[in-house]
């Protein structure tokens, strides 16, 4: 028996209009003729869903271009003041908030510094204090932006560890690494005095929202399917292919990679995130013998062991080095290094055997600041320990949008789920029935 189609007018309509506004903010500015191919609808469908847009404000006209033989044609783009977005990157030396409107450009940013290294973890990683945090900045770039709460249309957060989401609770986070285990992370947020209640909040781990990020507007741009590997003071990955369009996170950096080996933040022996996290790197440079600068940020660290190791282009890498202050070569950084390089390569060659992806990616803070000189002897590693088909036929590289990726990623979020539901904002929750004894209490001062 053929099954029965459920689809209704609305949901059709809905369909439109998704597909005309997504293909506007990927490829716009374009004209009404120009959109029937693009995203398969015909010309009647254009013009329809087109002068809804256009009526609520979502889309705007952009100028025009000749024709051939013709009128003008009117081109059309997102209206990028029409909505609000926020993205949230919980990271592990800071949390950053920042406001975008809908063609993500930045509008705002707010950033609220962690305890330094070496702080106990209950304090650094304090969940009332992150939440406190993330709607601190909330408000600030609201208040910045002159904005109410009201033109927001979601909110994206990328934090560590993994989401699990909850009826009751929402969006529930483990991560044992920094001491969450169950921490109902949107009921804090939701918290009455916040935001509005019909604001969405979407959130996940942070390496998915880097992925999204990456695939969307950056080095993955084009690929069937990549990992992007987010190295801060952790590792993870997000790994995206054909059935799994926006990602999925997974727990890379704690794949075992020395049997009874060094002890992990998570709590188990031999975990990659024990030697090529950028924390745990710090922590052997220093029991090799190495001097971190005392009282900094890991960020500030990582510079001074990079300035210790590594030398001026055309030199060796381990012959000889020239600190930023003048100071004498570091061998040991260099070695530490070395040797965090084929840690990671080995990790990426995991990856590489596992899914056979086109493409891998290399962002977060630590990764980004190691950058292209260190990436060349992690590829090198990585494509000794793959297999040869699947290492002869992936690219390993840098990710394209720096720092600030994470919440770029987050904030896509909202954004792709406001597309699927065709530019509609949620509706606003009904309020809630007054108590009979309030309604008793009333009638009373009436009559």
């Amino acid at each position: 028996m053929a099954a029965h189609n459920s689809r209704t007018v609305r949901d059709l309509r809905r369909e439109n209009r998704t597909a005309v506004l997504r293909r506007l903010f990927f490829d716009g500015p374009m004209s009404r003729l120009s959109l029937a191919p693009a995203t398969g609808l015909s010309s009647g469908s254009i013009s329809n869903v087109v002068t809804e847009l256009l009526t609520e404000g979502l889309v705007e006209e952009a100028g025009s271009v000749d024709s051939d033989g013709g009128r003008p044609r009117t081109l059309l783009r997102i209206a990028p003041r029409s909505g609000h977005l926020i993205g949230v990157d919980v990271g592990e030396t800071r949390v950053r908030v920042e406001l975008f409107d809908l063609s993500l450009a930045e509008q705002g940013r707010a950033e609220r510094p962690l305890p330094t290294r070496g702080t106990a973890r209950p304090d650094r990683y304090d969940s009332e204090l992150i939440a406190g945090h993330i709607r601190d900045g909330i408000t600030e770039v609201l208040n910045t932006a002159r904005l109410t709460p009201r033109q927001i249309l979601g909110v994206g957060i990328g934090t560590p560890g993994i989401i699990e989401h909850s009826e009751e609770d929402g969006a529930v986070v483990h991560c044992t690494p920094i001491g969450w285990e169950a921490v109902p992370l949107e009921r804090m947020l939701r918290r009455p005095g916040h935001l509005p209640q019909q604001v969405p909040y979407f959130i996940e781990n942070g390496a998915k929202t880097l992925g999204q990020a990456e695939m969307w507007f950056g080095a993955g741009r084009g690929a069937r399917s990549a990992v992007v590997v987010l190295f801060g003071s952790g590792v993870g990955a997000c790994v995206v292919t054909d059935d799994v369009e926006h990602g999925r996170a997974v727990e890379w950096g704690h794949l075992t990679v020395r049997v009874r080996g060094r002890r992990c933040r998570c709590g188990a022996l031999g975990c990659l995130e024990a030697y090529a996290g950028a924390e745990a790197l710090l922590e052997r440079w220093q029991e090799a013998g190495g001097q971190p600068p005392p009282d900094t940020d890991e960020e500030t660290a990582l510079t001074a062991m990079l300035a210790g190791a590594y030398p001026p282009d055309g030199a060796s890498p381990t012959a000889g080095a020239y600190p930023a202050d003048g100071g004498p070569p570091d061998p040991v950084a260099a070695a530490v290094l070395d040797e965090t390089a084929e840690y990671l390569g080995a990790g990426l060659s995991d990856l590489i055997n596992l899914f056979q992806p086109e493409r891998i990616l290399v962002g977060g803070w630590a990764g980004l600041q190691l950058g292209s000189r260190f990436l060349e002897s992690v590829r090198r590693h990585a494509l000794s320990y793959a297999l040869p088909y699947p290492s002869g036929r992936v690219g390993i590289e840098l990710g394209a949008l720096g720092p600030d990726a994470v919440t770029v990623g987050a904030a896509t979020l909202p954004l792709a789920d406001f597309f699927a539901r065709g530019g509609r904002r949620l509706p606003a929750p009904p309020a809630p029935e007054p108590s009979p004894g309030w309604r008793t209490s009333l009638g009373t001062r009436l009559v």
